[in-house]
């Protein structure tokens, strides 16, 4: 679609020198060529957005077409981004490959939408297969090896599983599932296939995520929300005792209004995780935060934990988790805007550990229930 650009130094958004504004820096390669200076004088913007899970990161190329000289981009071709300031250098936001494209006018533009090059694999491909008698970093490092990518597994890597089934599901969407039960996440950054507890994030390459701070300074916006904690008071999950021919169940959080859990479980091991799981994930979505920061942070991703100590209380109570980023680069300069969950999960789940001893409550409960 462009030609290759020669100069070694990336571009900046061009603002008047009185204001005296940090410059963002960007680059974009495609299809490993530098097309950087044949791209900025029609950039009218450039978006990327991360989201947690198994989501695909989106890549949102906005360019000017006016004088009709520029050809559409062949689906599949590769798009790498690097996002940053010129104080702190740039952050390589991934490669993205293209699968969307729009012409529209006038005035004319192209949009070119590429979704990230790791998530678009045979990772989406259903496939039927069984794991008995294995673990869950085992079945993690099988489905890694199957797609030459190397697994990062989280602590509960040795946590046995009796027997689990694949069924008509792809291998992301059914690490998801096996994550549902352990309030872990799968995702795939930089060919490493990585399946993590969500309390704690790491990065591509293992090492835990940074917990930055951030005051009001740096937003424009701020949104906060925080839903009734008496809606639940916790999570009930049942399981078939063969033994006794009872099903039973295990309850994290307190009896009261406690959600039921639909699922038999086949021991009292999985009912646990999935119990303590689930009540992990309704307390973090209790509170939720949102922010626009006017000084863009390319160098956030999901998973990141933030601190707010200056801003009013509540929020300077929370340790907050990113779900979702958006980068924004155009006439206004790089921005982000920001969504995060409450990471207390980590913390209700020690405390219920502790509450019981190191277990949960079982309890006799008839068949009919």
């Amino acid at each position: 679609m462009f030609a290759a650009h020669s100069a070694e130094s990336a571009a900046t958004t061009q603002q008047p020198e009185a204001y005296r504004y940090p410059r963002p820096i960007w680059r974009v390669l495609v299809g490993g060529q530098d097309v950087t200076g044949k791209v900025a004088p029609r950039l009218q913007s450039l978006t990327i957005t991360e989201c947690r899970s198994d989501q695909a990161d989106q890549l949102d190329l906005v360019l000017d077409d006016h004088d009709g000289r520029l050809e559409l981009p062949a689906r599949g071709v590769s798009v790498r981004v690097l996002l940053g300031w010129e104080s702190t250098g740039l952050v390589d936001k991934g490669t993205f490959e293209v699968d969307e494209v729009e012409f529209s006018g006038p005035p004319d533009v192209i949009t070119l939408r590429a979704r990230s090059a790791d998530m678009k694999s045979a990772l989406r491909t259903r496939s039927a297969r069984s794991f008995h008698g294995t673990t869950i970093k085992a079945i993690v490092e099988t489905i890694a090896k199957a797609h030459g990518l190397t697994a990062v597994v989280g602590t509960f890597g040795n946590t046995k599983v009796q027997h689990i089934d694949q069924t008509d599901e792809s291998d992301l969407a059914f690490l998801n599932r096996i994550g549902k039960r352990y309030d872990a996440v799968a995702t795939v950054k930089d060919k490493r296939l990585l399946f993590l507890p969500i309390e704690h994030g790491k990065t591509a390459s293992g090492k835990d995520m940074p917990t930055i701070t951030l005051s009001r300074r740096d937003g424009d916006r701020i949104r906060f929300h925080i839903a009734d904690r008496d809606s639940y008071t916790g999570v009930r999950a049942s399981w078939q005792d063969k033994g006794k021919a009872k099903r039973r169940h295990v309850l994290a959080g307190v009896i009261g209004n406690a959600k039921r859990l639909r699922q038999l479980y086949a021991s009292e091991a999985d009912a646990l995780e999935a119990a303590r799981a689930e009540w992990a994930r309704i307390r973090r979505g209790m509170a939720t935060f949102e922010m626009d920061l006017a000084y863009g942070r390319p160098d956030l991703s999901p998973q990141t934990k933030i601190r707010l100590p200056s801003i009013k209380a509540p929020l300077n109570e929370y340790t907050w988790l990113n779900v979702k980023l958006v980068h924004q680069l155009d006439g206004n300069g790089l921005t982000t805007k920001l969504e995060a969950e409450t990471a207390e999960a980590a913390d209700a789940r020690a405390e219920d550990e502790a509450q019981s001893g190191g277990g949960l409550p079982t309890v006799d409960i008839e068949d009919a229930d």
